[in-house]
């Protein structure tokens, strides 16, 4: 269970939050949506503890976050951005630095659980391709998928994708967006979305605007709620 208790973050003068308060249930995938500077982002650095709250807190299982280590948090909550960070050596290696001590067939699990091996295991390398700097030999979709695999050999019990399919075809969406849902009840997914495609098959969507939660529930009850919500999520990201 994560949830925020009345959370408000000032910085230099400007109110991002002010009593902000969700619960999102172990296990369930969320969709948070909104347009840039509604404070996807904002959010998922609080729970990562990049930052503090000036009020209210954040609660993994009902006790604040501030109980925790970082490093516990950070060891169970796993983030994927938009911007994909691969190092120039083989795709194991790339996917092994979500947990160094993984054997490779807990990398190949991870990568299966990611929709990766099948695309992975069709080069002539297999798992020891290099990828190049940065991931250049990769195609956006692929690096996505290893990065999504990295974070879920770290056995996080939170994934966070912060945009993580904005830049992707739908085909490669689709792609791993049928990861993701291959993931329910095993890991809390909460999904900040470029396109409502991405949540359309959220146990729930948030809806945010200037740091307030507007709306919330399923697909069709935020359209429901939300004046031009399809419209709207042309100027979303």
């Amino acid at each position: 269970m994560l949830s925020a208790q009345d959370i408000s973050v000032s910085f230099g003068g400007t109110t991002l939050f002010e009593s902000l308060s969700f619960r999102i249930g172990a296990g369930d995938r969320v969709g948070l949506v909104g347009k840039n500077g509604a404070g996807k982002s904002t959010l998922a650095s609080l729970i990562l503890r990049f930052y503090e709250a000036n009020e209210g807190q954040i609660l993994f299982d009902e006790k604040p976050s501030t109980n925790f280590s970082l490093t516990d948090i950070r060891n169970q909550v796993a983030i994927v951005p938009q911007d994909v960070l691969l190092f120039g050596g083989s795709i194991l290696e790339n996917i092994s630095y979500g947990k160094l001590s993984a054997s490779k067939e807990e990398i190949i699990i991870a990568a299966k659980r990611a929709n990766a091996h099948e695309f992975i295991i069709s080069f002539p390398e297999g798992y020891d391709t290099l990828v190049g700097e940065r991931g250049v030999k990769l195609s956006g979709g692929q690096r996505q998928r290893i990065a999504i695999a990295r974070a879920l050999l770290k056995d996080p019990a939170i994934l966070i994708l912060d945009e993580a399919t904005s830049s992707l075809d739908g085909v490669t969406e689709a792609s791993i967006n049928r990861a993701i849902q291959s993931l329910r009840g095993s890991v809390t997914v909460i999904m900040i979305a470029h396109r409502l495609s991405s949540v359309l098959n959220a146990d729930k969507v948030v809806y945010m605007d200037n740091g307030k939660i507007l709306a919330e529930g399923t697909f069709e009850e935020v359209r429901e709620m939300i004046p031009n919500f399809d419209r709207q999520a042309k100027l979303m990201g």
